[in-house]
């Protein structure tokens, strides 16, 4: 039997609590305020807080309100026995970041892009948290003659490194997906990023978070991209949802497409011990006919599901699975594997 038994901590962001508009029609739900939605953060049973830049403070604040308004944050966050995973600078939304943000064609647009993600930084160290996530959400093109593609590389690298030279301290993951909103884009996939790690100044401190949806929709399976970059020492954050197949990102509940796959990440992180790696972050979108007394059981419904899968793995009879590897007999293992499933 698996003999792993370590408590994991879970997360997730603000925006996971919507009002369900979506580009083709209007809210459906009321904006539930920031200090409520962190309210419910102990009450669903998370402990870490996910946040891009301007979910803390206004992206136009001067270094003197953001400390103030960081501050206040923090404040809120500790009194409700919380803390930040993570800080994301939000690049993507500006007008300025249409054509890319880093690997814009426009000195202007990258100068603005460096000088935000340099203030990210102060915000996570204003909240006492050491990670940066990077999605390069424009980085790529929608016809591939528009950019220098080579010189696209060359300026992302330049990007992380100077996050890397800004903080000695701010450790950096690159969240990478196939396309959406680019047609294309640069770093597609989680090995497209980890190529892109070794060639920065400080590869120690530069790793990934994989997202369930994102590896689907890149045609690949997310718990082999999970073992990958654990391989490599640099799985530092995780996003599990799930996806129906090779559409727009979806961020469905955990396991509600297909729960044997929901089951090899639990199965690969829980063996490799990720417990005592990262925050397993729940990134996962309410249905659009939800009700407004319904808007969070989406992210219950998936810590849930993370939990039973998560005693599955760990009743897994692992001297039988490896007996079956050593005879070959993989029709024998997944049966084993699917009765395991069912019999839950």
């Amino acid at each position: 039997m698996a003999t792993h038994n370590g408590t994991y901590r879970f997360s997730f962001g603000p925006w996971n609590i919507s009002t369900g508009a979506d580009p083709f029609g209007p809210p459906v739900r009321k904006e539930v305020p920031f200090a409520r939605k962190i309210r419910r953060y102990r009450e669903l049973g998370f402990t870490h807080v996910q946040f891009h830049d301007d979910d803390v403070v206004p992206a136009d604040w001067n270094a003197a309100q953001t400390a103030r308004g960081a501050a206040r944050v923090k404040r809120l966050l500790e009194d409700e026995g919380l803390a930040a995973e993570f800080i994301a600078p939000r690049l993507w939304e500006d007008p300025r970041t249409i054509d890319g943000a880093y690997t814009s064609n426009n000195a202007a647009s990258r100068r603005y892009a460096r000088d935000r993600t340099r203030r990210a930084v102060d915000i996570a160290n204003h909240l006492g948290v050491d990670l940066m996530v990077l999605w390069p959400a424009r980085e790529g093109t929608y016809i591939r003659e528009a950019k220098d593609p080579v010189l696209a590389i060359e300026r992302l690298v330049e990007a992380v490194n100077d996050i890397l030279s800004y903080d000695p301290k701010i450790r950096v993951v690159g969240e990478m997906k196939p396309n959406e909103p680019m047609d294309q884009a640069y770093c597609p996939t989680v090995g497209h990023f980890m190529g892109l790690v070794y060639r920065t100044a400080d590869p120690s401190r530069v790793g990934v978070l994989i997202e369930t949806a994102h590896s689907i929709l890149a045609g690949l399976d997310p718990a082999d991209d999970m073992a990958y970059a654990l391989w490599h020492q640099k799985l530092w954050s995780v996003h599990l949802n799930d996806q129906n197949g090779l559409k727009y990102d979806q961020d469905k509940a955990f396991g509600s497409v297909d729960l044997r796959r929901a089951f090899n990440q639990v199965w690969v992180l829980d063996r490799a011990r990720y417990y005592e790696i990262g925050v397993v972050g729940l990134d996962v979108k309410a249905m659009r006919t939800t009700k407004q007394a319904d808007d969070t059981k989406h992210l219950a419904n998936s810590l849930r599901m993370f939990h039973h899968l998560l005693a599955l793995v760990r009743s897994l009879d692992e001297a039988k699975v490896e007996a079956f590897r050593q005879a070959r007999d993989y029709e024998a293992l997944e049966l084993y594997i699917l009765e395991h499933l069912i019999r839950a």
